[in-house]
């Protein structure tokens, strides 16, 4: 199976010599097509650092990060933009809707910049939308809808493009419990049914359980894998929650 994000040997240091941050130390790790990885760690571990960097927020100090034979590390200016633009999809704890744009005008914005033609727009939103279960509300406004319907939408947003890893950093932080679960089967739909690639940070073990992959992070380094294979979902929950026991720490506050 194809690598769609490979992350060579990165690190990334913060402030100077006399008083250097080491954030991330020599990670390295796969990403496989239609894969769905979760990331994990101990707060201050360098999981959101990492992510950062992946997401093209930031940058690396040293390494090599290629997504779809790309090495973003490299990319500057109109190609990073349209790289991010066009490759990438994004999905917040915080949703980043537009609150004067509706569902579908939030869910079109991406295709109506890259100038897609209206129909085409149309077509995708709709197919999208159909697999998410928010056709009836894409005439509303953010304020008019759910945090499940709001994430749903994001969710649709943020695949829209068809981009090659969608990128979700604590998605069901901002949820209830009903909400979180709804939205984690759309994962599934997303990542099972539609072909999404995922890499996911997530500081709950039970969200992290729908991920086919859990990547540990600790002091900048990756501390344990775990691969779900043919565990249930409960089963690969309970080890999760033993690898957390072992990164110590508060267990409501491993992100």
């Amino acid at each position: 199976m194809n690598n769609i994000l490979e992350v060579k040997d990165i690190e990334k240091y913060y402030g100077n010599k006399s008083n250097l941050t080491k954030a991330i130390s020599g990670i390295s790790f796969n990403v496989a097509d239609k894969e769905f990885v979760g990331i994990m760690g101990a707060s201050g571990s360098g999981k959101t650092t990492l992510l950062n960097c992946i997401s093209t927020i930031d940058r690396v100090t040293s390494g090599k990060i290629i997504i779809n034979n790309k090495d973003i590390t490299k990319l500057k200016g109109n190609s990073l933009n349209k790289f991010r633009r066009e490759e990438l999809g994004f999905i917040f704890q915080d949703f980043n809707l537009l609150d004067t744009l509706t569902s579908y005008e939030n869910i079109a914005l991406a295709l109506t910049i890259q100038k897609v033609n209206p129909r085409e727009i149309e077509k995708r939103v709709k197919e999208v939308s159909e697999k998410l279960d928010i056709l009836n509300i894409l005439n509303k406004y953010p304020y008019q809808i759910s945090g499940g319907q709001k994430q749903r939408v994001a969710s649709a947003r943020a695949i829209i493009t068809n981009p090659k890893i969608v990128l979700a950093d604590e998605p069901t932080g901002a949820l209830d419990s009903k909400s979180a679960r709804q939205l984690l089967e759309t994962f599934e739909n997303l990542n099972q049914k539609l072909g999404a690639t995922i890499l996911m940070v997530t500081h709950d073990a039970f969200t992290a359980s729908y991920a086919d992959r859990i990547i540990f992070i600790k002091d900048g380094k990756i501390f344990n894998e775990l691969i779900k294979g043919n565990d249930t979902r409960k089963q690969f929950f309970e080890k999760i929650i033993e690898v957390q026991t072992l990164l110590g720490g508060d267990l409501n506050d491993v992100i």
